[in-house]
């Protein structure tokens, strides 16, 4: 089969939206090892397990937890690299298909690396130092970085885009953007904070929040709630204006995905914060906020194409008059 027809494209196209949908589990169950307190499942040990084992034996339930998410892991790395093989054997050079699948590659093995280092430098279970909670932010940063450039992978395939220009975007979605990565580290803290200090009531959260004698994670917990409110406001108020123009289907499309998903967030937080933060309820509250961010990169995707477009279209229609008036010459 030629990997260079439209119909090879399309199935390639499928693929990278599937490898995107494969990374949300596995972002998922990386969340689950923090709070089941499984970080430290496989030792100080890595990419071994348990004293240098491939496959380790007599696997306890944190063991099982933490080796599982290797496994998911390094499946990530596998079909990563089979999209990068694909891309570079279906699309021509230069292309934005290859590039932002070399992207997503690249962001996978610093994602394993970082990955690594929580392990090596025991930022796992109940480690509560302020070098933890800066790990855990660089982390989920390049965590967003990597869904970024997998959704603009399987994004271009799916719409035949050769350039991307990420800052002729719209700059209220950029601005959108880094605002979302501000509340997700504030939220990875808070998280944090909630598995390591779990509070018996909501008032009890809030005094252990504003005790002189609370940790620093319990301190910078208090400020994800204002934030993450700010942020939705925001997102709300881009998405509207954007609707308020004369866009289009795509376009249109995507803004109302992401106000739909601004305000579903907003809501799952304050169900979060009045159910104590239960396993469950973190993961789903993630699971919403990892959506939410990939229907912000489509958003952002879809407003700089048609910037691209109203750039190209004009210069088309001047290269057509000067063809058509070099005829009659």
């Amino acid at each position: 089969m030629d990997l260079r027809t439209s119909e090879a494209r399309k199935w390639f196209s499928r693929f990278a939206w599937a490898v995107l949908a494969y990374n949300i589990p596995v972002i998922l169950w990386g969340a689950y090892v923090r709070v089941s307190f499984s970080g430290d499942g496989c030792g100080a040990n890595w990419p071994l397990c348990g004293g240098g084992q491939v496959i380790p034996q007599h696997m306890a339930a944190p063991r099982l937890i933490e080796f599982t998410h290797r496994v998911m892991t390094g499946g990530d790395l596998v079909i990563a690299i089979a999209m990068v093989l694909w891309a570079f054997l279906s699309f021509p050079k230069r292309h934005s298909v290859r590039r932002y699948a070399s992207l997503s590659l690249l962001f996978l093995f610093i994602e394993a690396l970082l990955g690594a280092g929580l392990v090596l430098f025991r930022y796992v279970a109940k480690d509560q130092s302020a070098g933890r909670a800066w790990y855990l932010s660089m982390h989920l940063t390049n965590t967003l970085l990597l869904l970024a450039a997998l959704t603009a992978t399987a994004w271009a395939a799916y719409r035949s885009r050769e350039v991307i220009r990420v800052l002729d975007a719209s700059r209220s979605v950029l601005i959108g953007a880094g605002v979302a990565i501000l509340v997700s580290v504030t939220g990875a803290i808070a998280a944090l904070g909630d598995t390591l200090f779990p509070a018996s009531s909501v008032a009890a959260g809030l005094q252990q929040d504003f005790a002189a004698t609370s940790s620093a994670l319990l301190r910078l917990r208090i400020f994800h709630p204002a934030i993450a409110i700010a942020g939705v406001a925001y997102l709300v108020w881009m998405s509207v204006q954007f609707l308020k123009r004369a866009e289009g289907d795509a376009a249109r499309t995507a803004a109302i995905r992401v106000l739909c998903l601004a305000l579903f967030q907003a809501m799952a937080g304050a169900v979060n914060i009045s159910l104590l933060a239960p396993v469950w309820m973190q993961l789903f509250h993630l699971f919403i906020a990892d959506v939410l961010w990939i229907a912000l990169i489509v958003l952002l995707l879809e407003s700089q194409s048609q910037a691209v477009q109203a750039f190209q279209q004009p210069r088309a229609q001047t290269i057509q008059h000067q063809q058509v008036g070099s005829s009659f010459q």
